[in-house]
């Protein structure tokens, strides 16, 4: 059985929103990124104690498909759950979900490479086996 995703809540901010009050898209995937962060945090391994030992989990690939507007000042949860992890990355999958009615609004996917940067060629590296042991 698959865990429980991590939920994270947050409200659409005012400048989230184009001219007609409903968040612009790019904000979905800085959504997503709050979610997977939070999660991250959550599980024990905040990025900055990461980047503190020398790794990075940049972007590679981002999915989004929206469903239905958010506006501002809606209440948001943004479900988050580990998806496939590999040698050298790992997938994040995502829902931004409307917190009044319970509405799907948006959903999607990251997939982050692990790179080592404590040398000047940030190349991909194994991920780090503590990490790997949490998100399995």
């Amino acid at each position: 059985m698959a865990p429980a995703p991590h939920e994270h809540r947050l409200r659409v901010r005012y400048g989230e929103t184009d001219q007609m009050g409903v968040v612009h898209h790019a904000n979905y995937l800085l959504y997503f990124e709050e979610g997977r962060t939070r999660m991250m945090r959550d599980l024990g391994v905040p990025y900055s104690e990461l980047e503190k030992e020398g790794w990075a989990l940049p972007v590679r690939k981002a999915e989004l498909r929206f469903r239905q507007s958010a506006r501002y000042d809606d209440e948001l949860v943004v479900r988050t759950r580990i998806g496939r992890v590999g040698a050298a990355s790992v997938e994040f999958l995502y829902e931004v979900i409307d917190a009044n009615n319970g509405q799907l609004l948006a959903n999607g996917s990251t997939e982050l490479a692990c790179i080592d940067i404590r040398t000047p060629e940030r190349r991909v590296a194994m991920l780090p086996e503590s990490l790997r042991r949490l998100m399995t």
